[in-house]
């Protein structure tokens, strides 16, 4: 290792929050680095902040100027926060993508609804496999989590060893994947130096007990369905294979057939089988046999477990679907944790199917849904197993990464609070804070790429608070009005409080004010339009108490 030579991390997204991860590690003279990037995620959008917008994802504007550096994209695992941005981000970033066969199969579907070339998706075996990128050396590790084969990455580099655990849970029975192997991290842990650095899962800081395993829930989800009438419907998150099977086994122990809704669900399932994740999924019918069957031997499992609009619970919950309804008598059951924000559309789904007389069962109790995330114990015990020099806390909201930080730092490990952006120096002993990166957000806007700040969305909202006005004035050769300006509303009342129309109100006083207009004015398109916007406003607020966005169309017309 050079003496100019460092060793670096760099978030661009997980790291302040809870989803759209993205991760870049360096290696090299001080910003000549070689990098690699861990994981390209999305968040999604909620009407309050982000209206209109499809997907979240981390602004890569640092990433593709540098794009020549990097040498290649580890992708942990198949959820939406991890993988999610792959294909719309890798246009710009152009480097190999390694991931393991599930994940590496949902990242093709990623790759190829975008047009992207399949062929720089690797297919890589777990330990003691290796992957040389640059001036790195990465192993993929298995770990349980709630969606097969993620894995963590121990990552060698001539500064020392990184371990950054991806979604992670101590868990000796996952049901499906691998489990939770500690004598493999003991070994990791001893091999070498020992590890340098830490960069760890920090979402379920703050919950006290230790986890439980995926096995846990096969008992009281058989005998809650066992002991139900009518019929019962089950979601959970799509991803989550191993809850797939254990609730679609719970139902045919119940003497139910089960039927499967939700083309997510029927993704995932179809990937789990063919990378030979999936070998015992239980036997389901198609929804045109699921009509057949009386309601007290049927069991669906659907999409739709966070309340979202076009899933299949939120269907349900509005009437038919597929020939399907719900009745007073039967059952819904969340399997799962509403994930913050999504609160109300959740309780909006259970409303509606507290209205048809649907029992609805959720997971205040903890019986019927466990974490993919490590507890606060189990963070503990991942700390002492390996003994790192550094900790570096991600996957968490600000709160999450600071308690992580106390933790670290209270058994004598050097912690880093790194947000996104926050590009850190770890070659020495302490990790050190170098530069600060723009680590803006990507918004899939429809079918195009726009950044947090272009002000579409801002707009967009501004437009939705406040509604709109658009005001056309035609001035002739002489810059003198030709005929009156007219006025279109959208979004506004069309009375004013005194039940006058509010666009005559607007017209008039526009109208009245160019009458009197002075030359210098009407000459100067800016004026126009500054003149224009102030009386919009004025008499909006007057009449109406809102102040709208005011588009102005001024049309001149020329002398022969």
């Amino acid at each position: 290792m050079s003496n100019k030579d460092r060793l670096i991390y760099l978030p661009l997204g997980g790291a302040g929050e809870i989803g759209m991860n993205a991760y870049v590690y360096g290696y090299g003279p001080a910003d000549q680095e070689r990098l690699i990037v861990v994981d390209l995620g999305v968040t999604f959008p909620d009407m309050d902040t982000t209206p209109g917008v499809d997907l979240i994802m981390a602004d890569t504007a640092w990433l593709a100027e540098n794009s020549g550096r990097i040498d290649a994209i580890f992708i942990t695992h198949a959820h939406e926060d991890h993988v999610g941005a792959l294909g719309h981000l890798w246009p710009q970033l152009k480097a190999p993508v390694y991931a393991r066969a599930f994940t590496a199969a949902l990242a093709t579907l990623k790759m190829e609804e975008k047009g992207n070339p399949l062929d720089v998706i690797k297919v890589v075996k777990p330990r003691p496999d290796i992957v040389e990128a640059g001036p790195f050396r990465v192993q993929f590790v298995p770990v349980s989590h709630s969606i097969p084969e993620s894995s963590a990455l121990v990552i060698d580099t001539p500064a020392g060893r990184i371990v950054h655990t991806g979604d992670f849970k101590l868990d000796g029975t996952p049901i499906v994947g691998e489990p939770f192997n500690p004598e493999e991290w003991h070994a990791i842990a001893k091999e070498g130096d020992g590890v340098k650095v830490l960069t760890c899962d920090s979402t379920n800081v703050f919950s006290p007990l230790p986890g439980r395993s995926e096995a846990t829930l096969a008992e009281p989800l058989t005998e809650l369905i066992a002991g139900l009438d009518g019929m019962v419907v089950a979601t959970t998150f799509a991803s989550n294979v191993a809850r797939l099977k254990t609730l679609a086994e719970a139902g045919r122990a119940a003497g139910r057939s089960v039927c499967m809704l939700g083309r997510a669900m029927k993704k995932m399932i179809t990937a789990a089988v063919e990378t030979g994740v999936l070998t015992d999924f239980p036997p389901i019918i198609q929804p045109e046999e699921a009509v057949e069957v009386s309601r007290q031997n049927l069991m669906l499992i659907v999409t739709g477990s966070q309340g979202e609009r076009r899933a299949a619970s939120a269907q349900l919950a509005r009437g038919k679907y597929l020939g399907l309804e719900m009745k007073e008598g039967d059952t819904f059951l969340f399997s799962s944790k509403t994930i913050p924000g999504n609160e109300r559309g959740v309780i909006r789904v259970m409303n509606a199917y507290s209205e048809m007389g649907v029992d609805v069962v959720d997971d205040r109790n903890g019986l019927y849904h466990v974490s993919g995330h490590a507890n606060r114990p189990d963070l503990e015990a991942v700390h002492d197993l390996l003994r790192p020099k550094i900790l570096l806390p991600m996957h968490g909201e600000h709160r999450h990464l600071r308690e992580h930080c106390k933790i670290g730092i209270a058994k004598g490990i050097a912690a880093e609070l790194a947000t996104n952006g926050t590009m850190v120096n770890l070659t020495g002993d302490e990790p050190e804070i170098v530069e600060y990166i723009e680590a803006g957000r990507t918004y899939l806007d429809g079918a195009v790429l726009i950044g947090a700040m272009d002000g579409v969305v801002r707009d967009r909202i501004r437009m939705g608070l406040n509604g709109h006005v658009l005001a056309t004035l035609i001035l002739d050769e002489d810059d003198q009005p030709l005929g009156e300006v007219w006025v279109e509303t959208m979004g506004l009342s069309e009375l004013t409080k005194s039940g006058q129309p509010l666009v005559d109100l607007i017209e008039a006083d526009l109208n009245e004010y160019f009458d009197k207009a002075a030359d210098k004015v009407l000459r100067d398109d800016d004026k126009v339009e500054e003149a224009v916007k102030r009386i919009v406003r004025q008499v909006a607020m007057e009449e109406i108490g809102k102040k709208p966005e005011v588009t102005v169309v001024t049309s001149r017309l020329v002398a022969e």
